[in-house]
Formats: structure tokens, sequence, C-alpha cells
């Protein structure tokens, strides 16, 4: 019985892998700047072999797979085209009247949406925390310090690359970039509480029953 859990458990686990990797060459194959994509990809690069690694133990719902399939897209089109160029976003502008790519902002609403759901996956089935209250609170404060360490990681590049790190950064002249892309993973993490906790709550009782027989 535990060996068909662990076959089933694995089957979204490798469709997840098999479509990163597959968008992962694609966009690797002529990107604007290829240290960019380098360090855009990277959080693919790392999460691929940790989920291996864990999935016996502590796979994960459908449902997260897919969102971190998704956040793994809107990555590698960033370091496709790097963030400030991608042609999509430069729709958005023309749309909506910006005065910048807006794509950037997508995805620091992904860095907060996916890593609220698996900060979320992690601390119910863990039993770490009691009480929905606490839950959302701890959820959301987790997304917030994940989107604060990029902000980290974005700071450290611009002191070694200088001015080569203006592709990764993104800001396109605007000041207060840091405080608005925290403020987008803010609303991500909020977003995920509201959208998709009952949805996730019932593929969370899915896989423990699954793993409990």
């Amino acid at each position: 019985m535990a060996e068909a859990a662990d076959t089933g458990s694995r089957e979204p686990l490798l469709a997840a892998s098999v479509l990163l990797v597959a968008a992962l060459v694609v966009s690797g194959l002529h990107p604007y700047d290829r240290l960019t994509w380098a360090m855009e990809v990277a959080p693919v690069m790392i999460v691929l072999p940790v989920l291996w690694a864990t999935w016996r133990r502590f796979p994960l719902t459908n449902l997260l797979y897919a969102c971190i399939v998704l956040h793994g897209f809107v990555l590698m089109v960033g370091g496709t085209y790097t963030y400030a160029h991608v042609p999509f976003g430069f729709d958005l502008q023309m749309w909506f009247d910006l005065s910048r790519n807006p794509y950037d902002k997508i995805g620091h609403f992904c860095q907060g949406f996916i890593p609220a759901l698996a900060a979320r996956e992690i601390l119910i089935r863990g039993g770490y925390v009691r009480g929905r209250r606490m839950l959302a609170f701890l959820v959301i404060c987790i997304a917030l310090a994940i989107s604060a360490s990029y902000e980290f990681v974005e700071w450290w590049a611009a002191l070694v690359m200088g001015q080569g790190a203006d592709e990764f950064l993104g800001t396109q002249g605007d000041p207060w970039d840091t405080q608005s892309d925290m403020f987008m993973a803010l609303i991500g993490s909020v977003s995920t509480l509201l959208l998709l906790s009952r949805w996730h709550d019932r593929q969370i009782a899915e896989v423990e029953q699954g793993m409990a027989r």
C-alpha cells in the first residue's frame, strides 16, 4: 500500500518536472542576457531537486505543484526577456497607460502567492500552529520574509555587479521599486488565503489520507 501511495504522489511531481525542465530549456536558448537569465531561473533549479529529495516523506498537494509550475513559468519568461522587456508587460503598460513595464510586479505578486501556499501547507501538515487567524498571520509573515530576502539578494547583486545588475533588478528608474515589490508580495499572500484556503484544505486532507493507507 505504501508503494502505491508513493507512486501516486510521484506522478504530479513528474509532470511538473517535465513541464519546468522543458520550459527551462526553451527559455535558455536565446535569452536577452545570459547572466540575468541564470539568476532569474535559479529558484527553479534549486526547488526541483528539493522537491524530488523530499517527495517520499512529504509529497505536496496537486494544487501546490500546479502553482509551482506557474511560478516557474513566470520566472523563466522574466529570465528570457528580463522583466523590463517582457512583451506582455508592454501590452499591459499600453492598455492601462502605465509609466513602466509592470511584468516585474506580476513576478512579485507570485512571489507572495506561491510561497504563501507552500508555507500554509507545511504549517498545517506539520501541526506547527493552531488557530486559523494565527495560521494566516504566520503565512503572510513568511511570504513577506521571503520577499524581503529576495530584495537583499537584489541589493547584493547591485553591489557586486554595479550597472551590470540593472536588468536583474528591473527597477526601471523607480525609487520605490523595493517597497512596491514587497507590497505586491503582500497582496499575493493575502490573495492565496482568500481564494485558495478551502480548496487547499480539501487537497491537504486527501494527501494525508493517502499517506495514512
